[in-house]
């Protein structure tokens, strides 16, 4: 056999680097993603890996937070029968991850490949890139890839929500107009005024990647307008422009913002920003950048409606016109996620204006208020809305903060008008308490304990039919549903079913009346019976079905809430689950078992009775406070 060249073995070196690094490169999981790829939570995934000897081993990561090659798992699911359908989109965004530096390099790279404007720099994904675009079209199929992107942790802390960006463009009144986003980002807000009507948008932003993929969104989706990178306060890409609105949300608390550079600036007609207010820098940079009569709606800090250092400029932008409406979001609505961030509706005018619309949201869901939100701005009549009189507004604090200013009036006026209906209700719910409590025998009459049978046996014998739990899962396992999904809180207090689904939910479990539902994790076991209202069963619940001549369902609930049955079904690692297969319920006749469930409903109806009249009563406490501190009631309408 002859020897090999030098350059023989280079060669075979050289290939087996390649296929070194392309293993490197692999697609990884993690844990939380193999649960979503499964349909299942994250503790089937560690039981997995505790029960099963073949389950992939990791090839990276942390002993905290393993890493798993994506392609091992599937061959594992599949082979388990446990691996769903998995989108294309899903699988070449993954490869994409592990094949880039960081996610804004491979959407770059994949938007840039379907544009046209450089190859795909990581050939083997080529065909199947090609093959997406081949089916969605370019502009789908990397409008696909970026809805991934967005879904990241990392990215979900610092791109404007949907809901909140569309609300913005919206009160900006972007429609047939030019926009201009001077904290653009990654351009959610851009996109959001396109989908609003916008005609032209100009976005500039320091973060070169993220305006790198606005840019590209912008030319995929062959959308006009132009996108800078640089610092809009120190070098503004785009002077003397300006545009019909300005949306932005801005970078908070940044007091190296160039507060000795720009003293100077022109763009400080209301007031040289003091250092600690950089918000206060970026409301005046919108409005230098208006039309005359235009609007700017900013996302704000709540702080920058009251600090103190800002008043003065608070002070001018009230004398001139310059505020509209201040609305006081629900925390959540974007990050930080645990405050009430504001918006600032401006408007560039040079007449002053008698008064400020406030708006105090914070109480509801930014999904179930935007378009209250929209209209109370645009003077709709509503209960969480207020205007306040600018004279009132510039005293010694000038505090823009909605709920610190005209509430008085409309919370005395709300409580004359309720308090007498209050107190008629509650009048109404303890005069029913008497007949609600059923007739219960003494301690000393009753028969002793009656022999048992556990709900698992029940289930075995198909005397009882257990469903659930349902989990959200990718969109090919599931059905959106307009119902109202039923939520554990809601089974708790006795609600309505109030949810809604963050997605498909797989299976889909419509409940029927007499269908018993019992949350799996709670401070204490729950059992609630099912009437009319139309509802799907929603996540960390069991539904128990029962067969209507063999088990009475008010009989099951009453009995399921036993403190016996809380210490039986309870996790022993204390981490307050319930199971309910290991309760047990008396094993006596169906007629017997509807006497015990008339007894049970009719002590729930009175359960809920009281609760409801607790707080009714707390509610026609304050109305009374509110009315007489006001001076709409007197002592004489108590």
């Amino acid at each position: 056999m002859e020897p090999l060249s030098e350059n023989t073995v280079n060669r075979q070196s050289l290939d087996a680097l390649c296929t070194l690094r392309r293993v490197e490169r692999r697609a990884r999981v993690t844990a939380a993603d193999i649960a979503r790829l499964a349909g299942v939570g994250r503790a089937a995934v560690t039981n997995w890996r505790k029960r099963h000897a073949t389950f992939p081993t990791p090839v990276g990561g942390t002993a905290a937070s393993p890493h798993f090659d994506l392609e091992q798992v599937e061959v594992w699911l599949a082979d388990q029968g446990k691996l769903p359908a998995v989108a294309d989109e899903d699988r070449i965004w993954r490869k994409l991850l592990a094949s880039a530096d960081d996610p804004s390099e491979a959407l770059a790279a994949a938007g840039e490949h379907l544009h046209g404007v450089r190859p795909l720099p990581y050939s083997e994904l080529e065909l199947e890139l090609a093959d997406l675009a081949r089916r969605r079209e370019p502009q789908g199929a990397f409008d696909e890839l970026w809805r991934r992107f967005v879904g990241l942790p990392g990215q979900r802390s610092i791109t404007t929500p949907d809901a909140l960006a569309d609300l913005m463009v919206t009160l900006a009144h972007v429609s047939g107009s030019t926009v201009l986003d001077p904290a653009c980002g990654n351009g959610s807000l851009l996109r959001a005024a396109i989908r609003a009507g916008a005609t032209t948008v100009y976005g500039q932003d320091n973060d070169a990647a993220a305006t790198r993929l606005a840019r590209l969104w912008l030319a995929i989706n062959n959308r006009p307008g132009t996108v800078a990178t640089d610092d809009s306060l120190r070098r503004d890409a785009f002077p003397g422009l300006n545009v019909d609105a300005v949306v932005a949300n801005l970078p908070f608390g940044l007091t190296n913002w160039g507060h000795e550079a720009l003293s100077h600036d022109a763009r400080w007609v209301y007031g040289l920003p003091p250092r600690t207010e950089p918000e206060l820098a970026w409301v005046q940079h919108a409005l230098a950048h208006l039309k005359p009569g235009r609007r700017a709606v900013l996302l704000m800090p709540p702080s920058a409606a009251s600090r103190r250092a800002g008043r003065r400029i608070r002070s001018e932008l009230l004398r001139r016109g310059a505020i509209r409406a201040v609305v006081a979001l629900p925390p959540g609505a974007a990050a930080p996620h645990a405050i009430s961030l504001h918006l600032w509706v401006l408007q560039r005018t040079t007449q002053a204006a008698q008064e400020v619309l406030f708006v105090d949201a914070t109480a509801a869901s930014i999904e179930s208020v935007t378009r209250r939100i929209a209209e109370s701005v645009e003077g709709a009549d509503d209960d969480m809305t207020y205007a306040a009189s600018v004279i009132d507004l510039l005293d010694e604090e000038v505090d823009l903060t909605p709920g610190r200013h005209g509430l008085a009036d409309a919370a005395g006026a709300a409580s004359a008008k309720t308090l007498h209906e209050s107190r008629k209700r509650l009048v109404g719910m303890v005069n029913s308490l008497h007949d609600l409590l059923p007739d219960l025998p003494d301690a000393d009459v009753a028969a002793g304990p009656l022999p048992v049978i556990g709900v698992a046996e029940l289930v075995r014998t198909g005397s009882l039919h257990l469903l659930g739990p349902v989990r959200v899962g990718p969109s090919d396992l599931g059905q959106e549903t307009d119902v109202p999904v039923l939520t554990s809180d809601d089974v708790v207090a006795g609600h309505s079913a109030s949810g809604r689904s963050e997605g498909p939910l797989h299976p889909q479990i419509p409940l029927l009346p007499g269908d018993v539902v019992v949350p799996t994790i709670g401070s204490g076991i729950v059992a609630r019976v099912i009437t009319a209202e139309p509802a799907v069963l929603g996540r960390n619940l069991l539904l128990l079905r029962c067969t209507p001549d063999e088990l009475d369902p008010w009989f099951l609930a009453g009995h399921l809430r036993t403190s016996t049955n809380e210490r039986q079904t309870a996790s022993s690692s204390g981490s307050q689950r319930y199971d309910v297969r290991k309760a047990q319920i008396p094993r006596i006749p169906i007629e017997q078992q509807r006497r015990h469930g008339a007894a049970f409903q009719k002590l729930q109806q009175f359960d809920v009775t009281v609760r409801a009249a607790a707080m009714l009563s707390g509610e026609l406490s304050r109305h009374a406070a509110d009315g007489l501190a006001y001076g709409f009631l007197t002592l004489g309408d108590i």
